[in-house]
C-alpha cells in the first residue's frame, strides 16, 4: 500500500473524506488525491500545509503554536502570498534524517487532520510502507 492509500484507509476507519498531498523538498507538489465527499476547499489548504512544512521545515501544528498572538512568529500567515497554514494537517517527511518532502491532510478537524499527517509521517519513518523508497520514488 502506498503512503496516500494508507492515510486514506485511516481517514475511512475514522468515517472522514480527506484531500492527501505529496510535495518534494522543494515544496512542488508530487501527488494530490481527493476522497469521494472531500471538500472541494481541502484541495487548496492539503497543498499549502505541504508548502507551509517545506517552507518552515516544521509541522503546520507547531508553526501554528509559533503564530499565536504573543509569540514570535505572530502574524506570519498574512506572508508568501496567503499560502501559509497555521493549523494542524501538515507534516515533514524524512528519510535518513534528511527532509525528502512533506505531506499534508485537509478535511477533518484540525486535530483530526494533525492525527492522520502525523500517522502517514510515522508510517513513512518506521518503513511499514511496500518499500522504503516508495515515496522518494515519487519525488
Amino acid at each position: 500500500m502506498k503512503l496516500i492509500e494508507k492515510v486514506e484507509a485511516k481517514a475511512a476507519e475514522w468515517d472522514m473524506h480527506v484531500v492527501t498531498a505529496v510535495s518534494d523538498a522543494a515544496g512542488r507538489p508530487v501527488a494530490v488525491h481527493c476522497m469521494d465527499g472531500a471538500y472541494m476547499g481541502s484541495f487548496d489548504v492539503a497543498l499549502n500545509k505541504t508548502y507551509t512544512a517545506i517552507a518552515f521545515q516544521m509541522s503546520t501544528h507547531r508553526l501554528g503554536s509559533l503564530s499565536r498572538p504573543g509569540e514570535s512568529l505572530y502574524g506570519i500567515q498574512y506572508t508568501n502570498g496567503g499560502r501559509i497554514v497555521i493549523f494542524g494537517g501538515g507534516e515533514i517527511l524524512k528519510q535518513n534524517e534528511v527532509i525528502i518532502g512533506a505531506l499534508g491532510v485537509s478535511g477533518g478537524s484540525a486535530e483530526q487532520d494533525t492525527a492522520l499527517a502525523a500517522y502517514g509521517k510515522r508510517i513513512l519513518e518506521s518503513g511499514a510502507l511496500e518499500s522504503k523508497q516508495e515515496v522518494a520514488k515519487c519525488l
